[in-house]
């Protein structure tokens, strides 16, 4: 029943006559005006050149996830992705040429992340990974798979194929120093600056403190992620 009324709200399930009658235009018309609404819904929380999330949705979001993080006690974190050297980029190949590169490096962060995860366009040329349950030990393998594969990345540049890195920076949540979605945001920003300083092309983070073993998740745990 809960489902059933979920689908309602979300407009997942097809409108009906009031009164039964097959015959009846308006079902047709309540559809197209849900199918509008649902364009829009998307179009205000996606960015329009890379079909990421915009920083609205993202600012939103994370502090939906901190929230559920201090509820539940699951840990929430955020990667913060930054290509190096984007500004040279465009100099030298042209802003199209640098607009294929933002959504050919979107393509790559969303094949490598889970479903349940948010990636984001920041700005420019930086982009954001919300990772919902994730410990810092495992952001920072899935960061360091992504830098990786931004790497082998090749972009149509004309005579030949455009290049591209990117410095990440990572941080988790709860710690000390990070206790809410502002302080996760700034904690990941500075690792991703000092990813910058000692040369670029790397994953930076906060010193990993010995973890409990990750065990089955719980019924508790799967409802505290979904709700």
């Amino acid at each position: 029943m809960a489902d059933t009324e979920k689908k309602r709200r979300e407009g997942d399930i097809a409108a009906e006559c009031p009164v039964g009658e097959h015959d009846c235009p308006f079902p047709d018309e309540v559809q197209k005006l849900r199918d509008e609404v649902r364009g829009l819904a998307r179009e205000v929380r996606t960015d329009g050149l890379t079909g990421l999330f915009n920083y609205r949705h993202f600012s939103d979001l994370l502090e939906q996830e901190a929230e559920r993080s201090r509820r539940s006690g699951l840990p929430l974190a955020l990667i913060m992705v930054d290509l190096d050297h984007f500004k040279r980029l465009n100099d030298s190949w042209g802003h199209e040429a640098g607009n294929r590169t933002l959504v050919q490096v979107a393509g790559v962060l969303r094949e490598g992340v889970r479903r349940i995860d948010a990636v984001c366009r920041y700005g420019g040329e930086e982009m954001a990974v919300v990772l919902p349950g994730a410990r810092l030990s495992r952001a920072v393998q899935v960061a360091e798979r992504l830098r990786e594969r931004i790497e082998q990345l090749r972009v149509e540049g004309g005579e030949e194929p455009i290049r591209v890195t990117a410095s990440l920076g990572v941080a988790a949540l709860p710690t000390a120093e990070v206790i809410d979605a502002g302080s996760l945001v700034q904690v990941a920003d500075t690792m991703l600056y000092q990813a910058k300083e000692q040369g670029r092309n790397r994953v930076c983070h906060p010193p990993l403190i010995a973890e409990t073993p990750e065990t089955q998740v719980t019924g508790d745990e799967k409802k505290a992620l979904l709700e």
